[in-house]
């Protein structure tokens, strides 16, 4: 016979299920401090690279974009704020490793004067202490605004210059096909475009490699915002480059077009200015039509 009363009492197991951890405000307390502590040598190491990063962002217009990439990351961990509440805090060792790892690559950076090395391992810095302080779940919660922060880094010299003359060679190869269609004979020498009027230089600044990282990093915020669909938001990205191609190349036929049939002086000055804008927005014009096909094709199926 067993006995029993009106109220069962709950195992030890039923209370670890049931009772959520507690994070007393002593315990939040202890971490603020030892992430202060923490961050205070961390931003004493990264005080004088961050300038020059915010210097180059402001003087150089080929990476002026990089002012939104911390903001649109912050934004997008404010947005997320709620889900990484609820993330079981669990943390990893192998964040001190990740640290290591930094250290090692601003020391490398800095004694090599190579600023590209010395910026990444920033990042590569946050990496570690979100793994030390919080675990891998918090980390590959943070992976898409922590992955977002490379585009504010400005690409080694190197790179550029590897990216951006082919580019100024294409656009060259393109408006000098495309402007005999229009009745203008060319001849083309590398990136110089001889006209009847005048010769003209596709320089480095018409190569479109601005207008490519600018529309990159608008094309991924684009897709975050206007996007849940991950296949969707990558297409975007991938095609901004083709775009920002193309309307590079609309811009130098159309100066073509302006230094033959107008005057050659039309071609520089305010109308040289205007067109690059004029070229971003086309852009983005492109980017919201491609967007809108896709919609329009997820519609049809779905019918």
């Amino acid at each position: 016979m067993r006995w029993s009363s009106g109220f069962s009492r709950p195992s030890l197991a039923d209370d670890a299920y049931q009772s959520p951890p507690s994070h007393s405000p002593a315990s939040a307390g202890f971490r603020w401090v030892r992430m202060v502590i923490l961050g205070l040598p961390v931003g004493w190491l990264y005080f004088s690279i961050l300038t020059r990063l915010g210097g180059q962002w402001w003087h150089d217009p080929n990476f002026s974009h990089g002012f939104f990439v911390p903001i649109f990351s912050l934004f997008v961990v404010w947005r997320r704020r709620a889900q990484l509440a609820l993330l079981p805090r669990s943390p990893s060792w192998w964040g001190a490793a990740i640290l290591a790892a930094a250290m090692l690559l601003l020391i490398v950076g800095v004694l090599g004067a190579e600023l590209f090395l010395s910026r990444i391992s920033l990042l590569v810095m946050i990496a570690g202490l979100v793994v030390l302080f919080l675990g891998w779940r918090h980390f590959r919660e943070l992976l898409f605004p922590w992955f977002f922060l490379f585009l504010m880094v400005p690409l080694p010299a190197i790179v550029f210059n590897q990216i951006a003359f082919p580019l100024q060679v294409l656009a060259s190869k393109v408006a000098a096909a495309a402007l005999p269609l229009a009745g203008v004979p060319v001849l083309r020498e590398g990136n110089i475009i001889h006209l009847p009027a005048m010769p003209l230089e596709v320089a480095e600044a018409c190569s479109g490699i601005r207008s490519l990282l600018s529309l990159i990093t608008l094309a991924v915020i684009y897709g975050f915002f206007r996007e849940t669909r991950v296949w969707v938001r990558v297409v975007l990205a991938l095609a901004s480059v083709p775009i920002a191609i193309a309307a590079n190349s609309a811009r130098i036929i159309s100066t073509g077009l302006v230094v033959q049939y107008w005057a050659p002086d039309k071609g520089e000055g305010f109308f040289h200015a205007f067109s690059s804008w004029l070229v971003f927005v086309l852009s983005l014009g492109m980017l919201m039509l491609l967007h809108q096909t896709l919609r329009r094709q997820r519609q049809q199926e779905a019918r």
